[in-house]
């Protein structure tokens, strides 16, 4: 060794080249096995895994009924990731009967409060997991734990318990996430508040209401957005006042929540909505006024055919040929206001709901005149308007079925 040694102090400088050249392979040796030690040791963990996942497998009825005693696989932590998977995974493609089940095995095994546990006690990762994990099981008495999560510095669990709340799809977790907003603001990303939003305050939307009118900026854009979505006819009369709001989200809620309501209260609002300047208010308004199913919205659809929008042309095309009036008399005003966009979006309309041929023979048994019959024939079956303007002859619709 003292011989070794003085020979590489012969070598002067390149000593330590050589010296660097033995730590390097010592080094390399030394994470090739740690990375082989690595693999062996993971390769007898899963098969043990898929052991022991196969062996529970084959005892799942009686695991979940009870007959095999919590204590042999819930003390195990091995054990209870396994059976937590696989009733994590279950809840996705079961049944009511069978995720109420599921749901009353996991509370009476104690996996709900130990996920609760996690996810008030872990950080980092650890309470991600246990976050996402009891949103899964969409079980009520995890709201409260849901809800601490939203407070966590950080995003990505802020995000899974968000997603989590929404899951459980109750009024409850939406005044959580509700509350939440309004006293910390805009803390993630609106698209995914607006979708646990929906989800938990599409069974009673009026929760929304106090929150709409007492938040402002981008956080009752977001509201207002959600309220678009989830407003119901109920909602008419609370919605009335946000007709004339700056917010094109809440107008459009107007328009969505006035689509049953009577035809003599609704129709002059809507009309006056589908001139609207935004899109999708208009859109919402000509989809309300076909749902109306009165003669009166007929000079609002035939309107809203020239609209610059290809849905709004649509669902007036829609609305129109849902109507229960004179087919004929509407095709010959459809025709009337040659505009070639809103003729393709009718007949389009028409073939989608299978009316075509019904058309034809309304148009063959109408009082119109034989000329005009040939004239509307022709665009029926071309989809081209006519070289001239066809005159309009004087008809009365027949009333329709309205909406009480």
């Amino acid at each position: 060794m003292v011989f070794t040694f003085d020979r590489l102090r012969e070598l002067g400088p390149a000593s330590l080249v050589l010296k660097a050249l033995i730590v390097a392979v010592v080094l390399d040796a030394l994470l090739l096995g740690f990375i082989l030690f690595r693999r062996n040791y993971r390769k007898r963990y899963f098969a043990n895994r898929d052991k022991r996942l196969l062996e529970l497998r084959r005892d799942w009825e009686a695991l979940v009924s009870g007959n095999i005693p919590y204590e042999t696989w819930r003390s195990n932590p091995s054990d209870r990731r396994i059976v937590e998977t696989i009733v994590l995974d279950a809840f996705e493609a079961a049944e009511a009967s069978e995720s109420a089940r599921l749901l009353r095995f996991l509370r009476s095994s104690g996996l709900i409060e130990k996920m609760i546990f996690d996810a008030r006690s872990h950080r980092g990762w650890r309470r991600l997991r246990a976050l996402v994990a009891l949103g899964r099981t969409r079980a009520p008495e995890g709201v409260p734990a849901l809800a601490e999560g939203l407070s966590d510095p950080a995003l990505e669990t802020r995000l899974a318990a968000l997603r989590g709340l929404g899951r459980m799809a109750c009024p409850e977790a939406g005044k959580e996430i509700l509350c939440w907003v309004l006293e910390g603001g805009l803390q993630v990303p609106a698209l995914p508040l607006q979708m646990a939003l929906i989800q938990c305050c599409a069974e009673r939307p009026q929760i929304l209401l106090p929150y709409v009118q007492h938040c402002e900026g981008a956080i009752r854009e977001v509201l207002a957005r959600v309220l678009g979505e989830v407003a119901t006819p109920a909602l008419a009369q609370d919605l009335l006042p946000f007709v004339d709001d700056d917010l094109p989200e809440l107008r459009a809620a107007a328009a969505r929540a006035f689509s049953n309501m009577k035809a003599t209260v609704a129709l002059e609002t809507l009309s006056e909505l589908s001139k609207d300047n935004v899109w999708f208010v208009r859109l919402r308004s000509v989809v309300s006024l076909g749902k109306l199913c009165d003669v009166g919205a007929v000079p609002p659809l035939l309107r809203a055919l020239t609209d610059s929008h290809r849905l709004v042309r649509l669902r007036a095309a829609e609305g129109l040929v849902n109507l229960k009036t004179e087919r004929a008399e509407i095709f010959e005003q459809v025709v009337a206001i040659r505009d070639r966009y809103g003729l393709h979006a009718y007949l389009t309309a028409l073939e989608n709901a299978s009316q075509t041929a019904d058309l034809e023979s309304a148009i063959k048994s109408s009082s119109i005149s034989q000329q005009h019959q040939t004239q509307l024939l022709e665009v029926l079956s071309t989809s081209k308007l006519p070289a001239q303007q066809i005159p309009l002859e004087e008809f009365t619709f027949k009333k329709a079925a309205s909406n009480p």
